[in-house]
């Protein structure tokens, strides 16, 4: 299927380890990258932008060029998986906020800010709660009340410090139908609009997004989105944002009419970001794929910085050293804007140019 992404970032096995963090702003953070060109965030920022990426905290904690660029490159950071139900609730009422906390700490003593990731989804939910609701000990009524003290508890943790939340994530099907997960099966369709308001009451200042894979251009499941975002918003509900994940690959063409699909969201009100940004390819990489990605990176942050509702593109990782792709999409990899030895590749060059020449 095309450009499908399967939701099973968290299912690799990795640890998560978190270390070191003193919170002690470093000029490090900001230094100039290879070659003493200004890095990305600076470029961003010209161009009204949040340039951002998904941290592996386990590599953030051990990694120093990692911990570096990260600093360095961007002004926006996501939680790659540490903000993940399964990860703040492993045992019911006991969290674990050590990774999330973490990587808020570390944007904050770098001026950067983050997109929380994700609240609601069928995927990484922990084994108690999945578990419950197949023996049938956790009924609707009670499934409901969980969700909602999930949401509204991690949202107020984080009050005042995520800019942006991905309330829901990949509700829709290709064919534009609704996912058949646990949430619709047992609470109907409402629950969609139950989370974003639980959210919003528990921090009235985020802007809240719906979040999903395929929905780059207009297709059936971008336009069942469209319909969804429109319904809601009349019926008050504060659905403000439509996040665009952008995981693409080079073997498929580049999405069309993508500037077309922001404009339709715009015209609600609403904010757009492009939320995970990668391009893939089936190994070994040479030249002429690696020229292909940059077209594709480039192709997407041209469409952002063309839309005045769109603020935000995140890449989801930058390296490829730690990218997600490998481990699921066997024989693919070479997905993000670095190898895995750090070196620049002609979609950091791609990004860069296209920052520099803005909106």
């Amino acid at each position: 299927m095309k450009n499908f992404r399967m939701s099973v970032v968290g299912l690799l096995g990795v640890t998560l380890l978190v270390t070191g963090f003193t919170g002690v702003q470093t000029a490090a953070a900001h230094e100039a990258p290879q070659g003493g060109k200004a890095p990305l965030r600076a470029l961003a920022e010209r161009a009204d932008l949040r340039i951002g990426t998904a941290v592996d905290m386990a590599a953030l904690g051990e990694d120093t060029t990692y911990r570096r660029t990260t600093g360095r490159e961007f002004n926006s950071v996501t939680a790659e998986n540490v903000m993940k139900w399964e990860v703040v609730e492993p045992a019911r009422g006991t969290y674990d906020w050590s990774g999330a906390d973490a990587l808020v700490r570390f944007a904050r003593d770098r001026g950067q800010v983050v997109r929380g990731h994700t609240l609601v989804w069928h995927s990484q939910l922990p084994g108690w709660l999945t578990a419950g609701v197949a023996d049938g000990s956790i009924g609707a009524g009670e499934l409901r009340g969980i969700l909602r003290k999930h949401v509204t508890t991690e949202v107020k943790r984080y009050k005042g410090r995520i800019q942006q939340w991905d309330v829901v994530n990949e509700v829709f099907e290709e064919d534009g139908s609704l996912r058949n997960s646990i949430w619709l099966q047992k609470l109907g369709p409402s629950y969609i609009a139950d989370a974003f308001r639980w959210a919003h009451a528990a921090d009235p200042k985020a802007k809240l997004f719906l979040n999903d894979y395929n929905v780059e251009g207009v297709n059936a499941k971008s336009t069942a989105y469209y319909e969804l975002a429109k319904r809601l918003r009349a019926e008050g509900v504060p659905v403000q944002g439509f996040g665009i994940q952008g995981h693409l690959a080079i073997q498929y063409g580049f999405p069309g009419d993508v500037a077309g699909n922001l404009a339709r969201f715009e015209r609600l009100g609403m904010q757009t970001a492009f939320t995970e940004v990668d391009v893939r390819m089936i190994l070994p990489a040479d030249a002429e794929k690696l020229a292909t990605q940059a077209t594709y990176f480039r192709g997407l942050l041209d469409a952002c910085l063309g839309a005045r509702s769109c603020k935000s593109f995140t890449v989801w990782g930058f390296t490829d050293k730690y990218s997600w792709v490998p481990g699921v999409f066997a024989g693919q990899g070479a997905a993000t804007l670095l190898g895995e030895d750090f070196g620049r590749k002609s979609a950091y060059g791609a990004v860069r140019e296209g920052l520099a020449e803005g909106r």
